[in-house]
């Protein structure tokens, strides 16, 4: 007979009974026989155990006995706190039926009963309860007998923190584009106001020193140039102890010690802002400069400088000047040509630190000007000519006391000045060591002088080329000649005979010079001194040159015709008498003299200085006539007395000039002693060279002077440039006084 089943019947919790007789259902889940008469339900006991449910603690078996199983602990739940919510939740909150399983051998295996954990509210403020205590559990109460479960309160909702992210965001990005905004305008619309504001304060500003050009001369030998060297500066915003940092200075520097410390005193510049850069000193030699460098001295610096050197001391000084410590021309060509041979300085400007670190920043503003080197120039001097010639003259006023004395070589053809001696002289190098200021003037250009009997040349040149006069001309001539209220007589009386042209320059008649004026005229003979170029200045070169001074037309006196013939009342220079004769040296044509052969630019290109003025003064044939008149100076030596000129004469050369007794004016005032002159030019015959020497003494022995001096300096000319003499074609034979 088929086994008879049994409903399942429900106990008072509601459990599912299997049959009474010990069959097995199959679980519907599991889809696994079950266990009869057991309970596929499973309660934890506080040690996390299990115990079948069967109506009672103990169920029948298989074999009919009774028996109480446990479930391994391997089956336990990890969740320490599942117990008690199982416990909370009256073991029935929605767990899992586990299948039922059956052995092959008809053995059960126990059917556990899944618990679902309680789900949590996030904040969920119910406490967890007490662990129990291990022990057997009370049967489970019947469903109706069981309480209501609570629900637990639900925790208060508390504020939304994305809401506070996001406005916090938001205020932080208002924040930096508030930043951003502030800062885009001032780096684009008030940057110039704040970056200028304190570049001031940062910037420290150095000079850079303009090499000034080179003065050379015809040979390209330096008579001034510039050399290297340094100048000392301080900061007084650095300076610690100034007074202390000027007493290690002032032996080095050759300063005062107050005058130091005077210049490292604080200041402020015109701006307002302190002044960081002062000069202590300039044209520092090297070697004291490392020194200086050696001291190690706060707020002392040393940088490239020049220095104006001069190699040969007193050559040329009263021509070339000098310069100041700023390298800025103060006399002499240096300061007539100063804007061409001071460079442009250039800047250089850059930002320091501050205190201590007052160092350039790397990487910060800085901007660096170029110095441009300055023009030099090539004079037409001789170097070697002109020191030969300034030996010679100091040499002869050795003989003098209190004079001073004047020379000038000029080549004729050209209007080159070969040399232009001053006496007395300095040294350009130290130009503070003079007796006197006027010592370093140029006396060829600034001693100015009544001309005396040179000035006849030109009475005699104009009446040649006015025909008044001819070279075979002679007529008899008095002792003494009355002009206006002046009588005017010869130091070489001729005693009414008659006397050729030739016999009245050798022996500087007066009257007969007077005479010829007259029949020449007044108004020519002013030309002609024009033409010879007195009244003006030469343009030489020379700065301050004296213009000389004519006696116009309208002021003659009655006197003034038998004066200004013979070189009295008219005003001139040694270089513009020089000039004069030159003209007649160069067959009749005046050449202007000039000092500038060529100018060189900063870049090395040479520039021919401009072409001199000329103009025709006499015909080539009276020019000729007249230089063979003046050979009469140096030669006539016989029973009817001697030239005045002798003591002028070169071996070797024939010679034309003229001597010359005149005087000198101060301010208008007459200076006591007399003016000695002598100019001549060799080989007579085709002059090369003109010189003029002039000496003012006191005690009236210039002319004892001016002859030698002109015979020595000719002499030392015509050698130096190989000027073969004039032994085959020699001088002629002069008649004083013709029958």
């Amino acid at each position: 007979m088929p086994p008879r089943s049994e409903e399942p019947r429900r106990d008072a919790m509601g459990s599912r009974r299997g049959s009474s007789r010990g069959g097995r259902d199959a679980d519907p889940r599991s889809g696994e026989p079950g266990v009869g008469g057991i309970s596929d339900a499973r309660a934890y006991t506080p040690r996390g155990r299990t115990i079948r449910e069967g109506g009672g603690a103990a169920r029948t078996g298989a074999g009919g006995g009774a028996e109480q199983r446990r479930t391994p602990r391997s089956n336990r739940s990890g969740d320490p706190f599942r117990p008690a919510l199982q416990v909370l939740d009256g073991g029935r909150a929605g767990a899992t039926r586990a299948g039922r399983r059956e052995t092959a051998g008809g053995g059960r295996t126990g059917v556990v009963r899944t618990v679902a954990r309680p789900v949590r509210e996030p904040f969920d403020d119910d406490e967890v309860p007490p662990r129990r205590r291990p022990g057997p559990r009370r049967p489970e109460r019947p469903a109706a007998a069981r309480r209501p479960s609570r629900k637990p309160p639900r925790p208060p909702k508390l504020a939304d923190p994305r809401r506070r992210l996001r406005l916090g965001t938001l205020l932080a990005l208002a924040l930096f584009a508030t930043i951003g905004i502030r800062l885009v305008f001032l780096q684009t619309v008030n940057t110039p106001a704040y970056a200028d504001g304190g570049l001031d304060n940062r910037l420290a500003v150095v000079e850079l020193p303009a090499p000034r050009g080179t003065i050379y001369d015809r040979t390209g030998a330096p008579l001034a140039h510039s050399v290297e060297a340094r100048y000392v500066f301080a900061d007084p915003t650095r300076v610690k102890d100034r007074f202390a940092t000027a007493r290690l200075l002032s032996p080095l520097l050759g300063v005062s010690v107050s005058d130091l410390a005077d210049r490292m005193k604080r200041r402020k510049l015109p701006t307002g802002v302190p002044s960081q850069f002062e000069y202590l000193a300039r044209g520092v030699d090297i070697d004291k400069a490392k020194q200086i460098v050696a001291l190690d001295l706060a707020g002392i610096g040393v940088h490239r400088d020049e220095k104006r050197e001069v190699p040969g001391g007193d050559l040329a000084a009263n021509l070339i000047g000098f310069v100041s410590q700023d390298m800025t021309g103060l006399e002499g060509l240096e300061a007539k040509y100063d804007d061409l041979l001071e460079g442009q300085p250039g800047k250089k400007t850059y930002e320091v630190g501050q205190g201590d670190l007052a160092a350039p920043i790397p990487g910060g503003y800085s901007l660096t000007t170029p110095a441009k080197p300055g023009g030099s120039m090539e004079l037409t001097i001789d170097r070697d000519l002109q020191f030969m010639t300034q030996r010679i003259l100091s040499t002869q006023m050795a003989q003098t006391r209190g004079s001073v004395g004047a020379a000038v070589i000029l080549e004729p053809s050209t209007g080159e000045v070969l040399a232009q001696a001053s006496y007395p002289g300095y040294n350009a190098a130290d130009p503070e060591k003079v007796n006197s200021p006027s010592d370093r003037e140029d006396a060829a250009t600034s001693f100015i002088v009544d001309p005396g009997s040179i000035h006849k040349a030109i009475t005699y040149g104009a009446a040649l080329q006015e025909g008044v006069i001819t070279p075979d001309t002679a007529f008899p001539v008095p002792n003494t000649i009355r002009e206006g209220d002046t009588t005017f007589q010869d130091t070489h009386p001729a005693n009414g005979r008659k006397m050729s042209i030739p016999g009245m320059l050798a022996f500087s008649s007066n009257v007969g010079t007077i005479e010829i004026a007259d029949k020449l005229g007044r108004d020519r003979l002013i030309d002609y001194q024009k033409r010879f170029g007195l009244g003006q200045p030469t343009g030489e070169g020379m700065p301050g040159e004296a213009s000389g001074r004519l006696l116009p037309a309208d002021q003659w006196s009655g006197s003034s015709y038998g004066s200004v013939p013979i070189g009295h009342s008219v005003d001139a220079t040694p270089l513009q008498m020089a000039a004069a004769y030159a003209a007649i040296a160069n067959d009749g044509t005046y050449v202007q003299p000039h000092l500038i052969k060529s100018v060189i630019g900063s870049d090395g290109k040479k520039t021919p200085a401009a072409a001199p003025i000329t103009r025709s003064v006499l015909s080539p044939q009276n020019a000729a006539a007249l230089r063979t008149m003046l050979e009469a100076v140096t030669t006539v030596d016989g029973p009817d007395g001697r030239a005045t000129g002798l003591a002028a004469a070169v071996p070797g050369y024939r010679v034309a000039g003229k001597t010359g007794t005149g005087l000198r004016y101060v301010d208008g005032k007459r200076q006591p002693g007399e003016v000695g002159s002598f100019i001549g030019m060799a080989p007579a015959e085709k002059p090369r060279y003109v010189v003029a020497v002039f000496v003012w003494s006191p005690g009236g022995e210039g002319g004892a002077v001016a002859a030698p001096a002109f015979r020595e300096m000719m002499g030392f000319t015509l050698r130096h440039y190989r000027v073969p003499p004039s032994a085959t074609n020699r001088s002629p034979k002069f008649e004083v006084f013709p029958r």
